[in-house]
């Protein structure tokens, strides 16, 4: 299982930094969809009217209801949009739209503590949304007076029809009274009914008289509509602000999910979290060199090797002599840290023994360890082990570290299926026996099985972890590989990615030759010298004092026409020679 990273601040900041491109891809697409969709999408504007709703007789309010007085302004914003009333509306804007779909465009509103009913009609047209909403407050208006107008000439009719029947009840009373006697009960009787009936007649004669005075006033329009001069909808603000926020939400998801899914150590928190593995030392940008440097001891990167050779010395235990350093990664990272780990334990006195197993992986960094300590790439392993040279002609003593022998890789022919031989444990039993360490420079893991081969010959071992470019599974499988042969593994050793590599020099040919004197002088050439190494090391030049006596007369001749004409040097490589052959060559150059 995964071991969870510390969720803090500058984890989350880092996931950000590694992936804001895809952030800011995310925002800038959530933007273009905001800016596709405020322009796709149809302009709608809206026009308010203001309408003051007067009580009327037939008014009355909900007990209890959100408004107070006689009218219940709920009740009449709902009638707004009603059929009756969106059926008058369409009969004045003329529309060939159906009552219900005009309905379905009106909002009504009710401000607190007032009377007045906001009528607000939404259309494509900024002079349709003006139409439509003087249209439903005017129809509206009409339809409440007209409602209240039904209702006063029902209580006309029917207050007529009570007259007309107590007019005719009142001249039967007249009619009795005629004819009964006078002074009679009777009569009494029919005196004291005539004068309620009178009274009752009246009455009603006056509030009928009131009824057909009446004047109806349902309300009125106190701020008509207005031509609106710009579309509530879409609204560019909101539409990119929005797109703008779920782009970027959308983003920082897909980072992070990209995050999760990313097998690539980035720093040495990861390979410390995630790879489940202590971490030795880490270099950065500042401190890691080029490929082909050995860090000055008193630099910045030479301390983090310092301190990287005290915590191995430390590590391991007494006896212990040989440590192989391998990468979790194709590249050079083991061969920089074997190198400089190497030169660290050799400034402190000790006897160190570099071998260089790690074949490079093209032919531009061929001999890496020949160029860093600047020593000759030939003899090397490959030679030892396939038998065509002894160790001590393997054994190369480098020149600025003098306790420090180095074993390059070797000639052209590969050691493959040399690093399980007998041979590789006798020579590491003979340097184990002349004391000091050895430091094995291994291929990665995850190119070859040789570091493997190599681990299970080594006391302990180090894992070189190039960020970026090495992966939590292949570090899990280095680590894994590294416990199976049973080598101890002290930990990793955290660099950088290793770019903008300084290329390797071109090699030379074995005789190289100035370009002659625009006026050659007569006779031979008095500074040609003949240059024999017979300890496979780089070209040099003899001593003045181990020359012989035509060589000497040569060289007095070479300085008196220094002034007047361009050296001509002959560097001859002949290493590969044995004594007659040499013995040849000198009596050549003296004849």
């Amino acid at each position: 299982m995964e071991a969870s990273r510390p969720a803090d601040v500058s984890h989350y900041l880092g996931v950000f930094r590694r992936h804001w491109w895809i952030a800011l891809l995310a925002t800038g697409a959530g933007l273009g969809a905001g800016a596709g969709l405020t322009s796709a999408m149809p302009k709608v504007y809206q026009s308010s009217t203001a309408v003051l709703v007067q009580a009327v007789d037939q008014d009355t309010n909900a007990q209890g209801g959100r408004t107070k007085g006689m009218v219940n302004l709920d009740t009449e914003a709902q009638l707004v949009g009603s059929g009756a009333v969106a059926a008058k509306a369409a009969t004045l804007l003329r529309s060939p739209r159906s009552p219900i779909e005009l309905a379905r465009d009106v909002s009504v509103e009710v401000p607190a503590n007032t009377t007045v009913l906001m009528v607000t009609f939404k259309a494509g047209k900024p002079e349709e949304a003006q139409a439509g909403s003087h249209a439903f407050a005017e129809a509206y208006l009409r339809n409440r007076e007209e409602t209240a107008q039904n209702g006063l000439n029902q209580q006309i009719k029917t207050l007529s029809a009570k007259i007309r029947q107590l007019t005719t009840t009142l001249g039967g009373i007249n009619a009795r009274l005629a004819r009964a006697t006078r002074g009679s009960s009777d009569e009494s009787n029919l005196m004291s009914l005539r004068q309620n009936s009178q009274n009752q007649l009246n009455g009603m004669t006056g509030k009928l008289n009131e009824l057909t005075t009446t004047t109806i006033g349902a309300g009125s329009i106190i701020s008509d509509a207005r031509l609106p001069d710009e579309p509530v909808s879409p609204n560019p603000m909101i539409n990119l602000a929005t797109g703008g926020m779920l782009g970027l939400l959308l983003g920082l998801g897909l980072a992070f999910l990209r995050e999760r899914y990313d097998r690539r150590l980035r720093s040495a928190a990861d390979v410390r979290d995630r790879g489940r593995m202590h971490v030795l030392a880490a270099l950065d940008e500042r401190t890691t060199p080029h490929f082909d440097d050995v860090l000055q001891p008193y630099g910045a990167g030479g301390r983090v090797f310092n301190r990287l050779r005290n915590e191995v010395l430390a590590t391991m235990p007494q006896g212990d002599q040989i440590i192989v350093v391998t990468g979790a990664s194709r590249g050079s990272a083991s061969t920089l840290v074997a190198a400089n780990l190497a030169a660290a334990l050799a400034r402190t006195g000790s006897d160190v023994v570099l071998i260089g197993a790690h074949l490079p992986d093209s032919v531009i960094d061929a001999a890496p360890l020949a160029r860093m300590f600047g020593v000759s790439a030939v003899p090397g392993l490959s030679d030892l082990l396939a038998g065509r040279v002894g160790l001590a002609r393997a054994l190369q003593r480098t020149p600025r570290i003098p306790s420090l022998r180095v074993i390059t890789t070797g000639g052209a022919a590969t050691a493959a299926g040399l690093m399980q031989s007998q041979r590789l444990k006798d020579t590491l039993e003979a340097l184990r026996r002349q004391g000091g360490y050895v430091v094995i420079e291994a291929p990665s893991t995850a190119s070859s099985a040789d570091a493997q081969s190599l681990a299970s010959l080594a006391d302990a071992a180090i894992l070189a972890v190039e960020l970026r470019r090495a992966r939590r599974p292949a570090l899990l499988d280095a680590a894994e590989q590294l416990r199976r042969v049973g080598t101890p593994l002290l930990g990793a050793v955290v660099l950088p990615r290793l770019s903008n590599l300084r290329p390797a020099e071109p090699v030379g040919p074995a005789v190289t030759l100035s370009p002659p004197s625009k006026t050659p002088s007569p006779g031979p050439r008095p500074d040609e010298t003949a240059v024999l190494d017979r300890d496979v090391m780089q070209p040099q030049r003899f001593p003045t004092n181990t020359v012989s006596s035509s060589e000497k007369a040569a060289q007095q001749v070479r300085q008196r026409v220094a002034d007047s004409a361009e050296e001509i040097t002959a560097v001859i490589d002949m290493s590969g020679l044995d004594s007659s052959e040499v013995t040849q060559a000198q009596d050549g150059d003296k004849k």
